[in-house]
């Protein structure tokens, strides 16, 4: 018998009579320990300590064997370096929110979203084109208007960081109508996505894509594809609105059974001095509403459904796909109380590319999104110089992910199910 066949036979262990043989089993003794490292678990005491690592292992088996993933996983060392060195890598200039400069980008986006309009309007609303013709461009269409809607939404989301500019009172206010224009609470948002940069990496605490554990999950684990595949689907879909706005999907379990619905000023994720502001969302949001409705009753339901309703939902599509990439994977960690600090729950995320058109639509939202999550002011249009300043101060720190978006959303949803209930450092486990 050759070695590693000695290796494999040693690797297979009786369970209910039955045999199996481990998903690493063909890595060698010191990889094995490499990544009992990197995911910081207990072998305990065993005469078998290769089968132990192989045991432990076993849940993080797929993930550890993609070949997209990155080379290691976030640190688990708390970090030695401090924002303030973080701060002081980056260039002065990198700090500064010029209004002018927003609003050079901002109409930009509308000229793109308008000109968009115009050809589907004047060419594929007037059939201007054969019917095989038209089943093709309708579908581009829907996409590209929906990638320079999301390219807007991200200027509301750089006005809730007062990124936007350095007058709080004009990114709120612009904030707010771009924000109702495309269906979302402005002042709700701006809330629990501060409380979700506030509590980044937390186990207990994060805003949203808050890890379910082992108990809260029960029997609901899945490994089939199929339904993988129908949850991502759901996920990509209504995830975000109703899911996430109304009903608090993917949310911390500690608003279970409370009103965590963010149209509602008495949520429990708001205080009584945040209630005026909710309810003054609430009114854009309904006025918004009311032009749709209006859009609706002059053009005809199919007309709006073709230019903005189903634009709408690629654009909620992207924002749930970027978010849930941002901070969903099989090489970050979550932290409970006793582990979790600022710092290393804002490190706790990575920087991914959707491709160089995508990524100038979104204003560069995904791929340095590290940078944003340590220093959510700096504007989108300094985040790239700032991100390349910071690597040499975090180092290991840094995670970038070059893993094709389509492959790394299967990754992440069929392998990131749930975490153990015990303290400390945790990381996502699929079985």
């Amino acid at each position: 018998m050759s070695k590693k066949q000695q290796q494999i036979a040693t690797d297979k262990i009786n369970t209910d009579g039955g045999g199996q043989i481990y998903q690493l089993a063909n890595l060698d003794d010191k990889e094995l320990v490499r990544w009992v490292k990197e995911y910081g678990v207990s072998i305990g005491k065993s005469k078998d300590t290769r089968v132990a690592m192989l045991a432990a292992l076993e849940p993080y088996a797929t993930g550890i064997l993609d070949p997209n993933r990155p080379a290691h996983n976030l640190p688990l060392e708390k970090p030695k370096f401090t924002l303030s060195d973080i701060r002081n890598a980056i260039p002065k200039h990198c700090f500064e929110r010029n209004l002018f400069t927003s609003l050079t980008h901002l109409a930009s986006d509308i000229a793109l979203v308008a000109a968009t309009f115009y050809v589907g309007y004047n060419y594929l609303s007037g059939n201007s084109f054969p019917l095989w013709v038209n089943v093709l461009l309708w579908p581009a269409y829907w996409y590209l208007q929906g990638a320079f809607l999301t390219g807007i939404w991200v200027l509301a989301h750089e006005c809730g960081h007062q990124g936007f500019s350095p007058y709080e009172s004009v990114n709120n206010f612009i904030g707010t109508i771009l924000h109702s224009l495309l269906l979302v609470p402005y002042h709700s948002w701006r809330i629990t996505h501060g409380k979700h940069h506030s509590n980044t990496g937390s186990s207990t605490n994060d805003e949203v894509f808050c890890p379910s554990t082992r108990s809260q999950m029960g029997e609901a684990i899945t490994d089939s594809p199929l339904v993988n595949a129908f949850y991502i689907v759901v996920m990509l879909t209504i995830g975000w609105m109703p899911g996430y706005l109304v009903f608090n999907a993917t949310g911390p379990a500690k608003y279970k059974g409370k009103n965590a619905n963010h149209f509602s000023p008495s949520a429990v994720m708001f205080t009584t001095e945040q209630y005026w502001q909710i309810v003054q969302s609430d009114i854009a949001f309904l006025m918004a509403f009311a032009l749709l409705c209006f859009c609706v009753y002059t053009f005809g339901f199919s007309l709006v459904a073709a230019h903005y309703l189903v634009p709408y939902m690629i654009t909620n599509y992207h924002l749930v796909l970027i978010t849930f990439l941002q901070h969903t994977d099989v090489y970050m960690p979550h932290f409970d109380d006793s582990e979790w600090s600022w710092l290393r729950g804002a490190l706790c995320t990575v920087d991914r590319s959707f491709g160089s058109f995508l990524d100038h639509c979104f204003h560069h939202i995904a791929d340095t999104h590290v940078c944003h999550h340590v220093f959510s002011k700096i504007p989108f249009y300094h985040a790239a110089e700032a991100t390349e300043a910071i690597k040499g101060v975090v180092g290991d720190y840094y995670l970038q992910d070059g893993t094709p978006i389509a492959l790394a959303l299967w990754r992440a949803f069929s392998n990131c199910k749930y975490i153990d209930d015990h303290e400390g450092i945790v990381f996502y486990k699929n079985k």
